[in-house]
């Protein structure tokens, strides 16, 4: 039933809008627990507008394409098309990347499940899902390992034998708990070393807590 027609388009539908609307409220409220959860797990900010964003912008295009029948290749082309992008700044690291494809699993669900399941059944599944991203992050205690390159000047500190006082002089400059390091390039001529240092996020995250 159309309202209001300019050249034999229809401009705006009074059938779809109610669905849309509940069904865009709901996806977001489903993102935004994911969101919440992320946080409570990772203690980062940098990635809540883009997941909250992404998941409005694909709920909507899938749900509005949808009914041109893309349907399955379509969601598989969004999947396709995010797995090999690079945004300009920094490359996203893995968790956040995942937390990336599980908002828009959720959001492709959400717009075309009207088709074959109820509200009640697509509500059960955005809960199986976020009950395994909970008892992945909780019950297992997975831990998210970070890594930094750092320029090192006391070389003399790479031999093997001095494997203790390397980790004590890096840990004392950087103030972080390395759980391992590697070695990434040696310049004799200007006695530096690259040395990327890998350490616990919920550790370190945790200790700045402690000093706030």
């Amino acid at each position: 039933m159309s309202i209001l027609t300019i050249f034999d388009i229809n401009s705006f539908t009074t059938d779809l809008f109610p669905e849309v609307v509940i069904r865009f409220v709901f996806n977001l409220l489903t993102a935004a627990l994911v969101v919440l959860l992320y946080s409570r797990m990772s203690k980062k900010k940098e990635f809540y507008f883009s997941y909250i964003a992404i998941s409005a912008a694909v709920f909507l295009l899938v749900y509005l394409l949808e009914n041109v029948k893309l349907e399955l290749g379509f969601a598989l082309g969004l999947f396709a098309i995010f797995g090999i992008i690079r945004y300009r700044t920094d490359t996203i690291p893995p968790k956040e990347m995942t937390y990336l494809f599980v908002i828009i699993a959720v959001s492709v669900i959400n717009a075309l499940a009207r088709d074959y399941i109820g509200y009640l059944e697509l509500i059960l599944v955005n809960l199986m899902l976020i009950g395994t991203l909970w008892i992945l992050e909780k019950a297992l205690m997975l831990r998210q390992v970070d890594s930094l390159v750092v320029v090192y000047e006391n070389i003399e500190n790479l031999h093997h034998k001095k494997e203790e006082e390397l980790l004590n002089d890096l840990e004392i400059r950087t103030g972080i708990k390395i759980k391992r390091y590697q070695i990434e390039k040696l310049d004799f001529l200007r006695d530096i070393a690259m040395i990327t240092i890998f350490f616990d996020v919920r550790e370190q995250n945790s200790k700045r807590e402690v000093n706030q």
